[in-house]
């Protein structure tokens, strides 16, 4: 008798092209291989201390995608090299995982965005086009005549090129930190066409909400995170809408929420976790937030946001240290740094650390607007 093939639910299929690309409409697309994801799935029960159940189901393929070390140890290369799987292997993986893992797809899910932002910044650092003097050269009449013209140009055009990545950073990492912290969390990003939160003043117009939760037999929870709070803020204007936030969850019926993980006090952050409460909502900061987070991710997905997530930001934020015992005043002690380019790489030094890009740069990048989300 035939064996009937292996089909993919309607579901499944929409559920594997979410995890597995991204931005395949932009110049910079991300697509993983079969066995790319199924390496991921590897990872997930690496994590979570499951590789004994599949090894009694899947030993052979157990051995192909177990990577041995955590997701941030995994040598450059890992994920791309190719395994070879049976046709739509990688699905009968995947449903076998949802049996063995509590929490598994959204687990799967968060690992994914992380992985999939990751892979496009590396082609981001690779591809990202030196600037130009037409984009530079105005530049230099803040420093012209301080500094040699031949190093000045150079300097205008590392500083820029520098800042160009660094927004591409910021730009990754705000799609991405989100999103995660309201999944691992049971909740989901919310856009203002939703309209789970109105304004106020006038409510055919809707509120951009981080994280909506809603709990049975509770008024929903709209949640604001924020990696830190300036005081700059304020003089910027964004204060006033920072505090009309609450206001207009508390006549949605919806209770604002306010996650802060940078723990540095100041006036604006006092006032806003004012307001907040002031409307009937809560605000965590620092270590309150991380514990309030992985509390209502429960177990697994609390691990996925202590490793994944507080532990990377703990790590490198423990190089800052206060100056003169104010908590308010903080500096890095930083490492000498060097820049090198040649014909097909970029060379940076940071002390004793040295690392490679390998560089093949696209011109489209110079004005592609990557400001938009993708899919």
């Amino acid at each position: 008798m035939s064996v009937a093939p292996l089909r993919l639910s309607a579901e499944e299929s929409k559920f594997l092209t979410k995890v597995t690309t991204l931005g395949s409409a932009t110049a910079l697309p991300v697509v993983m291989s079969p066995g790319e994801f199924a390496k991921l799935i590897g990872v997930v029960y690496y994590d979570t201390e499951r590789f004994q159940e599949l090894e009694k189901t899947h030993p052979d393929l157990a051995l192909k995608i177990n990577p041995g070390v955590d997701y941030y140890c995994v040598p450059e290369g890992w994920f791309e090299a190719p395994i070879q799987l049976g046709e739509l292997e990688h699905v009968s993986l995947m449903r076998q995982a949802a049996i063995d893992i509590p929490d598994f797809v959204t687990y799967l899910r968060c690992l994914s965005e992380l992985h999939k932002r990751r892979k496009k910044y590396s082609k981001i650092l690779s591809a990202q086009p030196m600037p130009t003097m037409v984009q530079v050269s105005p530049r230099s009449l803040m420093e012209y005549g301080h500094v040699e013209p031949e190093a000045l140009a150079s300097w205008l055009t590392w500083r820029k090129f520098f800042y160009d990545l660094d927004n591409r950073s910021a730009q990754e990492t705000g799609y991405l930190f989100e999103p995660i912290l309201a999944a691992a969390i049971g909740g989901e990003s919310k856009g203002s066409r939703a309209k789970v939160v109105k304004r106020t003043d006038d409510p055919s117009k809707g509120r951009q909400v981080d994280c909506w939760k809603a709990v049975p037999g509770r008024p929903p929870l709209a949640y604001e995170f924020k990696l830190r709070v300036t005081i700059a803020a304020s003089g910027q204007g964004r204060i006033g809408e920072e505090h009309q936030f609450a206001v207009d969850c508390k006549t949605s019926g919806a209770v604002p929420v306010l996650v802060i993980l940078d723990p540095t006090p100041n006036p604006t952050m006092a006032g806003l976790k004012a307001v907040y409460e002031a409307n009937g909502g809560h605000a965590y900061i620092g270590d309150e937030a991380w514990a309030h987070l992985e509390a209502e991710a429960g177990v697994v997905m609390a691990r996925f946001i202590e490793k994944y997530v507080r532990a990377p930001v703990t790590e490198i934020s423990a190089f800052e240290k206060t100056i003169n015992g104010d908590p308010g005043k903080r500096r890095i002690q930083l490492l000498d740094f060097g820049a090198r380019a040649s014909a097909g790489e970029i060379r940076i030094t940071l002390g004793s650390h040295e690392r490679v890009i390998v560089r093949n740069e696209d011109q489209s990048l110079t004005n592609d607007d990557e400001n938009g989300e993708e899919e």
